[in-house]
C-alpha cells in the first residue's frame, strides 16, 4: 500500500521543485531617509546585479559588467544614467536631482548610495520608479520612506510606476 503512494508523491514533489526553479522573484528595494538635522535626503538602492546588467543592455544596447572584475567606468556611467532616468524624486512639487556617492556589492546585489542636499522640510514626496520593468514586467520596486521618524512605503510594479508620500 505504501509503495503505491511513493511514486505519485515523488512525482508531485519533483514537479513542485522544478516549477519553483524556473520562476525568479524580481524585486528591488529603495530606502529614502530624510535627515532634517543635515538637511539631506539619503537614498539607498538595492538591485540584483544580473537584472541591472540586463536592463542596461536592453536600454543602451551595450553589455555591462557591473559588480564584476570586468566593470569599467563606462559601466558605472551607464548605471548612473539609467538610475537618473528611471528613478526620480520630486520634493514639495519640485524635481530634485540625486547626487551619486558610491556603490558596493552585497552578495549579488548592487547597493548604490545617493543624496539630495538643501532639503529643509518634506511635505510631499513624489516617486517615479520604473527600474527593470522594461526587462521584467513582473518586477516589483519597494520604496521605504523615513521622514524624520515617520515611516511609509510604496510598491511599484508594471502597472504602477508613480506614487506620492505625504
Amino acid at each position: 500500500m505504501i509503495r503505491n503512494f511513493k511514486f505519485p508523491l515523488f512525482l508531485i514533489l519533483f514537479l513542485m521543485l522544478t516549477a519553483f526553479s524556473y520562476h525568479r522573484f524580481y524585486t528591488a528595494i529603495f530606502q529614502i531617509n530624510f535627515v532634517p538635522q543635515k538637511k539631506t535626503v539619503q537614498i539607498t538602492t538595492r538591485i540584483f546585479m544580473d537584472d541591472f546588467n540586463d536592463a542596461l543592455k536592453n536600454q543602451y544596447h551595450k553589455t555591462t559588467f557591473l559588480g564584476t572584475e570586468k566593470e569599467t567606468e563606462a559601466d558605472i556611467d551607464l548605471m548612473k544614467k539609467y538610475l537618473a532616468e528611471k528613478f526620480r524624486l520630486t520634493i514639495n512639487g519640485k524635481f530634485q536631482p540625486m547626487n551619486y556617492l558610491s556603490k558596493e556589492i552585497e552578495d549579488n546585489v548592487l547597493v548604490c548610495y545617493y543624496k539630495i542636499n538643501d532639503v529643509s522640510k518634506i511635505n510631499s514626496l513624489t516617486v517615479e520608479n520604473s527600474i527593470l520593468i522594461e526587462v521584467h514586467p513582473e518586477q516589483q520596486n519597494i520604496i521605504q520612506f523615513n521622514n524624520n521618524g515617520t515611516k511609509s512605503s510604496l510598491l511599484f510594479s508594471g502597472e504602477t510606476t508613480k506614487g506620492i508620500l505625504k
